[in-house]
């Protein structure tokens, strides 16, 4: 992208605010972000978790996210996720079964908005250890040992899993921050 998504401008509101919102909406019991501590979020009265493993990607930061957590769930949503609902993710915990999380399926697998049971951080820390950073692998052996689902998504809701990865990505009235 070229810059920080995070700090990308929607309809007048950073990425990382908007993503905020849409979490609080949820009623989530606490709210919180994984990223840098001296992200353009840092001072705005939200505890910031940082990867305790650098380069370690996104399961680096659920691992950090699920370490954290004090609750039985981790709601996670990633901040280029911008047409993402409050009231999808509500559907989400809906479908979560005890102690089985959920993860969305549309064309491909999307598990950075999905919910997570806290015992999943074993097997994330594992697979960080073992250099297997990527999430499909994460999603496999959680599903190999039930504590997720997979959960069809119907086409229509799609487009909620938008994610802004290129400049080319990115729709309507957006600022990038020079």
């Amino acid at each position: 992208m070229g810059c920080d998504k995070s700090t990308l401008v929607v309809d007048g509101e950073p990425l990382w605010r908007r993503q905020l919102d849409v979490l609080r909406a949820t009623g989530a019991g606490e709210v919180f972000i994984s990223g840098k501590t001296d992200g353009a979020y840092a001072g705005v009265g939200v505890e910031i978790v940082e990867d305790e493993r650098s380069d370690s990607g996104p399961l680096g930061g659920i691992a950090s996210a699920l370490r954290r957590c004090g609750e039985e769930w981790l709601l996670v949503l990633a901040v280029d996720m911008p047409a993402m609902t409050a009231d999808f993710l509500c559907g989400l915990t809906d479908a979560a079964r005890k102690g089985m999380g959920v993860v969305p399926v549309t064309d491909r697998i999307q598990p950075l908005a999905a919910l997570y049971p806290c015992a999943a951080l074993e097997i994330a820390e594992t697979l960080l250890r073992e250099g297997r950073r990527k999430m499909e692998c994460f999603v496999d052996d959680l599903e190999a040992r039930s504590l997720v689902r997979r959960l069809d998504v119907p086409v229509a809701q799609w487009p909620l899993f938008a994610n802004w990865n290129e400049p080319g990505d990115v729709a309507g009235e957006v600022i990038v921050p020079t």
